[in-house]
């Protein structure tokens, strides 16, 4: 009884996530376009259908991974071994990226749009494996108490000249890569794992030393992919030719079979974290799960909600951007392909799960100092600015590299001239805005459009968005810091 109450609140928590984009997508179909879509009935089934994946994920997690991650993160930290510490940290990075909803959507994505080229697998265990060393790293930078921002900044230094040199079919699926690894799995785990190194290490603050994880994990993975990138383009192979050997004459498995394959894939998908949990809980503690049933139960509930979230991204969420996309280019006025991204920016990320939580944890972590609803606000408005700069890019055709190297470029500045106490929480909010929701429809509204506007190359123009959603919010937090320091200096001066 318990765990179906518990799933009727996961539920409705999951329609509320839903509900901003229900409401701006039904605006703009009735009020500004004044029709319906043809595959109305389907698109509401998939919605309906994600939100019942994420209930179960959501559940799952609750009962499984954040309860024995979390025991575990304390245990190891009451020990004092850095190598484990470090190899936990590298495990369970690894293992949640691997298992995240959103990075297998653009991922699945890519390999379709590149025709082959750019293989699914092989990206998601390249995010992976970045996300694993990068958490480890900023574990060892939480012991040691290195200050962030210097970290931050011979990082996006290194972004922007390895974005230089990356072919351009590589550069928007790289930035969306860093962007999704930071979600419903990975930021919670991630930031209560930095949080208590920081709070339990005597001489660190929660504020300055416990956040930044989540921000190494997102930078990380942007050169990596982009490295990926220069190898599979760098060759000599035409751009429609495919690198990976199909075979034609065989045909994909159907119905029963095919859900069954399905479900397979997410048991390997979610694997690594079990196989995480087994090995640092049996074989480096040497202490039995306390309530082994429950966790079992949570796995079965976490790969279940997997399945019936991609179930109904293709349903739902991918249609409902696509659709979108085609019937406001179709108009020839973009002022409302602007304003639909600006709407659609905002109010996803005002619901946005992980950011409340995020909010909260910088309220407590400062002490009262700062407010969890005007962060939400800053955030939110930063995430719909960066999304209708990247619609406009795309309608323009401008080059990605200049949009992104300019951004950051701004961003390294503004760390150099911020309040040091607000680098490491910049840094992790550009990270935990865009949801296992919002990502699917942003990079369907993307792709969409790329399809839609004559002379644009859907790999090359279609991804991206993501990246801009990740780098305005941490300009707004850090602008609105820079702001408030200023005045509040000016107030003691005149006093």
């Amino acid at each position: 009884m318990f765990y179906l109450t518990s799933f009727g609140h996961s539920l409705l928590h999951a329609l509320k996530n839903l509900l901003p984009i229900v409401v701006v997508v039904v605006f703009f179909q009735l009020v500004i376009l004044q029709q319906v879509p043809d595959n109305l009935a389907s698109m509401t089934i998939g919605l309906l259908i994600v939100a019942v994946g994420v209930a179960l994920f959501l559940q799952g997690l609750e009962l499984s991974i954040f309860p024995v991650g979390k025991s575990l993160s304390n245990q190891f930290a009451k020990r004092g071994s850095i190598i484990i510490l470090l190899s936990f940290g590298f495990a369970m990075g690894f293992s949640a990226v691997v298992a995240e909803p959103a990075l297998i959507a653009v991922a699945e994505q890519a390999q379709s749009i590149s025709e082959g080229r750019i293989d699914a697998f092989t990206l998601r265990m390249l995010v992976a494996l970045s996300v694993g060393l990068v958490v480890a790293l900023g574990i060892f930078r939480t012991i040691f108490g290195y200050p962030l921002h210097w970290f931050m900044i011979v990082g996006y230094v290194t972004v922007v000249i390895v974005t230089w040199f990356a072919p351009e079919e590589i550069v928007g699926l790289a930035y969306d890569s860093g962007g999704v690894t930071t979600n419903v799995v990975t930021v919670p785990l991630i930031a209560a794992l930095g949080i208590g190194l920081a709070a339990s290490i005597r001489g660190r603050n929660p504020l300055t030393d416990g956040f930044g994880l989540v921000a190494l994990a997102v930078m990380v993975p942007m050169i990596t992919v982009q490295i990926y990138g220069m190898i599979v383009y760098g060759g000599n192979t035409e751009s429609g030719e495919l690198l990976l050997t199909t075979d034609s004459d065989t045909e994909a498995p159907s119905g029963p079979l095919a859900m069954l394959v399905d479900l397979l894939e997410m048991v390997r998908d979610v694997l690594p974290i079990i196989l995480t949990v087994i090995v640092f809980q049996y074989l480096v503690l040497r202490r039995k799960l306390s309530n082994p049933r429950k966790v079992i139960f949570g796995f079965v509930l976490v790969i279940l909600g997997l399945y019936a979230f991609v179930v109904g991204l293709k349903m739902g969420l991918f249609p409902i951007g696509t659709s979108m996309a085609e019937q406001l280019t179709a108009r020839d006025n973009f002022t409302y392909v602007y304003l639909f991204a600006l709407l659609i920016g905002f109010a996803t990320t005002m619901a946005e799960p992980a950011l409340i939580a995020i909010g909260k944890q910088a309220e407590e972590a400062a002490a009262g100092a700062l407010n969890g609803n005007v962060i939400r606000i800053l955030v939110a408005v930063g995430v719909a600015i960066g999304i209708t700069i990247g619609v406009h890019r795309i309608i323009t055709g401008d080059s990605i590299h200049y949009y992104i190297m300019g951004g950051y470029v701004l961003v390294i500045l503004l760390t150099v001239l911020s309040p040091k106490y607000i680098v490491a929480l910049a840094f992790d909010l550009g990270g935990v805005t865009t949801s296992e929701v919002t990502v699917p429809l942003v990079t369907a509204l993307g792709i969409g459009l790329a399809s839609s506007i004559d002379g644009r190359n859907v790999l090359i123009d279609g991804f991206g968005l993501i990246a801009f959603a990740s780098i305005f919010p941490i300009v707004t937090v850090m602008a609105y810091a820079i702001v408030s320091q200023y005045i509040s200096d000016h107030r003691k001066a005149i006093q």
